[in-house]
């Protein structure tokens, strides 16, 4: 079933995601880093509407790749949403920030 608008209206979509490269350098084993994981996604999910999910890195005990996307109508919210919820991991002190990136489509 497809939408049909009754008359034309303009609807602007914003997606901004990061790519968020973690160290976890206490870790010996993949359910060490699967724990520590389920924390920090768990503790975003609570606080901020965005999707977050592990996206790279799987079979490795203490380097993780997670990848956190949110829509809005506003591109500037977007990146700034993203920026928080990069500051907020950060200080949740759970794994060392490596690098990230946030980009918007």
């Amino acid at each position: 079933m497809r939408f049909q608008a009754e008359s034309p209206v303009d609807y602007s979509l914003a997606l901004s995601y990061c790519i968020l490269r973690l160290r976890l350098p206490g870790n010996r084993s993949l359910k060490g880093k699967r724990q520590v994981l389920r924390k920090i996604i768990e503790r975003v999910k609570q606080k901020f509407n965005v999707s977050i999910a592990e996206i790279g890195e799987n079979d490795s005990w203490q380097m993780a790749v997670v990848g956190i996307a949110v829509v809005s109508n506003d591109r500037r919210f977007c990146d700034s949403s993203l920026s928080t919820v990069v500051d907020f991991i950060d200080k949740l002190y759970l794994a060392e920030i490596v690098d990230y990136s946030i980009r918007s489509l």
